[in-house]
């Protein structure tokens, strides 16, 4: 017993050592990064604080799964400012993953930074970065981007060591000298274009494509031209001495002709010049609006989902606008780089989910047909942002605006969309949806709407709803999406499968109102009881107009032939069903002014709920009808 005690005091004492190491190590994390945020100014203010947790509170960073090391620091666009400071991210020595870009650091890069022994994605470009490229590198490095700064200098022959990495990116600095021969067996990805390389392309870098080296005149060798020796100088020959002295041929001629000649040789180089500084200047246009130079697809580049890569020019780029009380740290590079899957097209446009660097998802709506500008679209998104602070209702997180692209993000819903939730996979194995679900989805659906018309003074209109514009979280909560969205598109983008929510007066005079959300809301409602869609699908025997259906069957008095087979499984529940028919049949008569508001249907559903557990039986009167006793 006493020499397990004695064993025992030593691991104790071990343990106790390794908490407080863990502790002090993320304590010393902290302080670099409070010296960085304290060194340099920012933009965007970071909510950094010695009083709160550093795993769970600070902007941008992200810690190790135990929590004892901050692993990755994420800042891309919050206007950073600056040199990056000597000793403060240098010290983070578990850090993996930092993302500095498009902001504006200037001046040298501090070498402690690029040489963290842990580091494997370093992410710098879109800042005004200069000097000399660090020699010393992490050897884990695998994703290194120092694209669009001022680095000078030759590139240092020390990448050569770096055996794990995939990507490259040094375009458009201003570096000189020969390409080392990067014998990389991972290189995947590079581009080296627009600095003042020279010299002939190494053997193992001539599988990339030309694109990756257009912009240095210096270059040659595959992919781009062949390099040819240079010619020796030939050999001059002897002068040749005149045996008998000639007159000069401009003495032969008079003075007057001398100056006219001069006067026109002189008219000729000026216009000469003018038409060459045209053309110069011609050429540098083309190139600074080409895809060359910009990021498109050049050198190979991860790819990006092409349905909403941005077509503007670089100067718009990375202006991604977050709304207020958003805790996303991206830009709109990120969203480009991110793997992306369609999830559908809908009403405004395509949604997609896309999967960013850090494993964080998100939606991203590509708008069609916006006929407001940018001022006018600017403001609308300022009131959509306002009025999204509501449980029931999926906030957008950001927008984008150019010319050519409008997108919108927002979270992503892990449950999907309530549509497939109730249509989708049915048949053998499958698990309806039951009552209690769909009422709490029909009262979250309810308030969402409710809350959206008390604001804008009370004149505010959802404009689009349907199924498939309420999202479920994973506690099926409902949330109402994609609000406040049809003041930005032409009458064209009214699509034929939302005929069906259509309200009679919006289909007639295309101008919705709070009265035709309520119409909506009603054949939400119809669809959510009979388990019908209210438009026709190809290759479905769907209904087109579901509240003329279901007024035909009841006015046959065969209301039970209107519910969801699937609801008929469950016992006790057929009052409060023909109670929310009710609900609903209200929400979907043809006058609009005999409909009612939305704040009393949620009183109305709320009353479906409350009687539907009043009518339960409790579970005292379960046991007895059982014939067991209660104690």
């Amino acid at each position: 017993m006493g020499f397990q005690m004695v064993l025992l005091i030593p691991l104790n004492i071990l343990v106790l050592c390794l908490q407080a190491l863990a502790i002090g190590n993320l304590t010393s994390d902290m302080q670099a990064l409070l010296k960085f945020a304290a060194s340099i100014p920012h933009g965007r203010k970071l909510n950094w604080s010695s009083r709160t947790s550093v795993c769970s509170s600070w902007v941008g960073v992200t810690c190790t799964p135990d929590q004892t090391r901050v692993r990755s620091l994420r800042l891309p666009g919050v206007g950073l400012l600056g040199q990056v400071p000597t000793d403060s991210l240098g010290k983070l020595d578990a850090l993996e993953v930092l993302s500095l870009r498009s902001n504006r650091l200037v001046a040298d890069l501090s070498p402690d930074v690029p040489s963290i022994p842990s580091l494997h994605s370093l992410y710098l470009q879109h800042n005004k970065l200069s000097g000399n490229i660090p020699s010393s590198l992490s050897s884990k490095l695998t994703f290194l981007d120092l694209s669009y700064n001022s680095f000078m200098g030759e590139i240092p022959l020390s990448i050569q060591n770096l055996t794990q990495l995939t990507a490259l990116y040094l375009e458009n600095n201003s570096l000189s000298g020969p390409i080392p021969d990067l014998q990389l067996p991972k290189l995947r990805h590079l581009n080296l274009s627009f600095n003042n390389l020279s010299g002939p392309i190494p053997v193992s870098l001539k599988k990339f494509p030309a694109e990756c080296f257009f912009g240095n005149p210096s270059l040659c060798g595959t992919p781009l031209a062949q390099c040819f020796a240079v010619p020796p100088s030939p050999i001059s020959p002897a002068p040749v001495l005149p045996t008998k002295p000639k007159r000069s041929f401009w003495k032969k001629l008079g003075t007057r002709i001398i100056i006219a000649i001069s006067a026109g040789g002189s008219s000729l180089l000026f216009l000469l010049v003018i038409v060459i500084l045209v053309c110069i200047s011609k050429k540098k246009s083309r190139e600074g609006s080409g895809t060359p130079k910009g990021k498109g697809s050049v050198g190979g580049r991860a790819e990006k989902p092409e349905e909403y890569s941005s077509s503007a020019p670089e100067a718009e780029k990375n202006k991604l606008v977050f709304f207020e009380g958003c805790t996303y740290n991206f830009d709109l590079e990120d969203l480009l780089r991110a793997s992306a899957e369609v999830l559908g097209k809908g009403s405004y446009g395509t949604t997609y989910k896309a999967v960013l660097e850090d494993s964080v998802t998100v939606v991203v709506k590509r708008l069609k047909e916006v006929v407001l500008g940018k001022r006018e679209f600017e403001q609308q998104m300022e009131i959509i942002g306002r009025v999204g602070q509501h449980q029931n209702v999926m906030p957008f997180r950001s927008y984008y605006y150019s010319k050519d692209e409008k997108l919108l993000v927002y979270d992503y819903a892990p449950s999907g969309t309530f549509s497939t939730l109730l249509h989708g996979g049915k048949g053998a194995g499958r698990t309806p949806l039951d009552w209690d679900t769909r009422v709490k989805i029909s009262l979250g659906v309810a308030r969402g709407i409710a809350h959206l018309h008390s604001q804008g003074g009370g004149k505010f209109i959802h404009g689009n709803i349907k199924s498939s514009n309420v999202l479920l979280t994973q506690e099926l909560d409902a949330c109402v999406s994609e609000f406040g969205l049809a003041p930005l598109m032409s009458s064209a983008a009214t699509p034929s499968r939302v005929v069906g929510y259509r309200a009679p007066e919006v289909i007639e005079h295309r101008k919705s109102t709070q009265k035709s959300d309520v119409y909506s809301f009603g054949v939400f409602l119809l669809e959510l009881l009979t388990g019908k869609s209210p438009f026709q699908s190809p290759g479905r025997d769907d209904v087109v107009d579901l509240p003329r259906w279901v007024q035909s069957v009841v006015r046959e008095e065969w209301t039970a032939e209107v519910f969801d087979v699937e609801l008929m499984r469950y016992p006790n529940i057929e009052e409060d069903m023909v109670q929310m028919l009710q609900v609903a049949m209200q929400c979907v008569v043809r006058v609009a002014e005999q409909r009612p508001k939305m704040e009393d249907v949620v009183r109305m559903i709320e009353d479906v709920q409350r009687s539907n557990s009043e009518n339960r039986p409790s579970s005292e009167d379960k046991s007895k009808d059982d014939g067991v006793q209660t104690p």
